[in-house]
């Protein structure tokens, strides 16, 4: 009877032992499979973080090249705009002029207005002014006239340059220290930068500010 006692005992121990180890095992899966759920999740969020962040930098990339393209196709339009404006404004200037010139009263008195401005430009000294043939009947009838109005006591001589030229003339001091180009391809020239930087203007001021889509 002692000897089974003894067997009993050293099963029960057996089995206790053996539960216990069971009860170790199972709280150490259960820690390693928390462990495991938590580093995962970590890693998952880490890994969903970077996702997000390169497709912002993408997003930011494609905004920036989308403004940067928009930029350049308004920059063009701008600029085809600008020209087609200027080249329209001229070309009704163009034809403007043209008929001034058939009208001797109104063209000889923008000549005189061009004389005057040029007189008031240049510095002092003997005035030597140079038209195109074509002028030469019509401003020889009034030239001493024209010139004591805007030029009194100043010596303003005549001349005339074998050059292709609408009308107008050029003035120039006697001495070549100074001249001004007052003739029409000349003024219509300084008129073209005023036209386009005016154009450049309007159609700027009109323009969506693009600014705002690389915020």
């Amino acid at each position: 009877m002692e000897a089974e006692t003894q067997v009993t005992q050293l099963e029960q121990a057996l089995i206790r032992q053996a539960e216990s180890l069971a009860r170790e095992q199972r709280q150490n899966a259960e820690a390693a499979k928390a462990r495991i759920l938590t580093e995962s999740a970590e890693r998952l969020q880490l890994a969903e973080e970077r996702e997000v962040l390169a497709a912002k930098a993408e997003a930011e990339r494609l905004v920036r090249r989308h403004t940067q393209a928009a930029e350049t196709r308004l920059a063009a339009e701008l600029d085809r705009l600008r020209w087609a404006l200027t080249e329209a404004t001229l070309s009704g200037v163009q034809l403007a002029f043209q008929e001034l010139v058939d009208d001797d009263p109104r063209y000889m008195e923008i000549l005189e207005s061009w004389l005057a401005a040029a007189v008031q430009a240049l510095p002092d000294g003997d005035l030597v002014v140079e038209a195109r043939p074509e002028d030469q009947a019509r401003l020889t009838l009034s030239w001493s006239a024209m010139t004591s109005r805007v030029a009194p006591g100043r010596k303003v001589e005549l001349a005339f340059h074998g050059g292709r030229s609408d009308g107008g003339f050029r003035v120039r001091l006697a001495d070549n220290r100074a001249q001004l180009d007052q003739t029409f391809e000349a003024r219509q020239a300084r008129l073209a930068d005023e036209l386009a930087r005016v154009a450049m203007e309007r159609l700027f001021a009109s323009a969506p500010d693009l600014s705002v889509l690389a915020r």
